[in-house]
C-alpha cells in the first residue's frame, strides 16, 4: 500500500469523524516533525500503540477486506492499571473485518452514527472450530438469541457486547453508507489475544512515495 493512498484514507477519515461531529485528541493531528522530542512524555501513547491503525488483513485489498481505525486509549497489563480500552473504527460498505475471536478481551461493538453495521457470529468450540449450537448476545443489555453464522444488524445508536470466545466478523450494509463504529473493551492486545478463523496478515508493507500526514502506531519505532 503507498503512503499516499494512507495520508488520503486517514484525511478522509478525519473529515468522517468531524462530520460525526466526533473529536479526537490533539495529537491524532501531529505530523512526524511535531513528533520531534516528545517520545518521553508520550511512553504512554507509543508503547501501548495508541493512534492510527490501519490494515488490510494481508488480502492487499483494503475496500475489500481492511479497517481504519484510531485508538484512542489502552492499559497496559505489563505496566499499569488501566483495565480498558476505546476505539474509533471506521467501516465501509461490504469492507470485511474478518471472522475472530479473543481469548480475554470482552468488548462493546457501538454503532455510533452513519449507515448500519452487519455483525455474523458463531460461538466457538476449542481453539478455532464453529460451534453449531445457537449462542445468547446482548443488545443493549438485551437477550437476543442468535443462530450459528447468524447476523446482527446494528444502526445508530446500537451496541452489542461481545464475550470472550464469541467468533464475529463485520462490514457495512450495503447501500446504507459508511459506519462509525466505537469499540469500549478490556485492555486491547492485539498481539496475543486475537484468534482468527483463518491466517491473516497485520500490517501492510508501505511504500513510501511520500511524507506520512500523520503517523500510524506502527510507524513509531521508526520515526520515533
Amino acid at each position: 500500500m503507498k503512503r499516499s493512498e494512507i495520508n488520503l484514507m486517514i484525511a478522509d477519515s478525519i473529515s468522517f469523524l468531524d462530520s460525526m461531529n466526533f473529536k479526537l485528541p490533539p495529537w491524532a493531528y501531529w505530523t512526524a516533525e511535531d513528533w520531534k522530542g516528545k517520545q518521553a512524555s508520550c511512553e504512554e501513547i507509543v508503547e501501548n500503540m495508541l493512534g492510527w491503525d490501519l490494515t488490510d488483513f494481508g488480502s492487499g485489498d483494503f475496500h475489500k477486506r481492511g479497517l481504519i481505525l484510531f485508538t484512542i486509549r489502552n492499559g497496559n497489563i505489563k505496566k499499569d492499571q488501566k483495565p480498558y480500552a476505546e476505539k474509533a473504527m471506521i467501516v465501509e460498505e461490504l469492507q470485511e473485518t474478518p471472522m475472530h475471536f479473543h481469548w480475554h478481551k470482552m468488548e462493546d461493538i457501538i454503532n455510533r452514527g452513519g449507515g448500519n453495521l452487519v455483525i455474523e457470529l458463531y460461538d466457538s468450540v476449542g481453539d478455532d472450530k464453529f460451534s453449531d449450537k445457537p449462542l445468547v448476545v446482548k443488545i443493549d443489555g438485551v437477550l437476543r438469541t442468535v443462530e450459528p453464522g447468524g447476523k446482527v444488524i446494528l444502526t445508530p445508536g446500537e451496541s452489542i457486547c461481545l464475550e470472550q470466545g464469541m467468533f464475529h466478523r463485520f462490514y457495512g450494509e450495503p447501500g446504507k453508507g459508511k459506519v462509525f463504529v466505537g469499540e469500549v473493551s478490556a485492555v486491547n492486545d492485539d498481539s496475543n489475544d486475537n484468534c482468527f478463523k483463518e491466517p491473516i496478515g497485520r500490517f501492510p508493507e508501505i511504500i513510501e512515495d511520500e511524507k506520512p500526514l500523520h503517523l500510524l502506531a506502527s510507524d513509531y519505532p521508526k520515526y520515533l
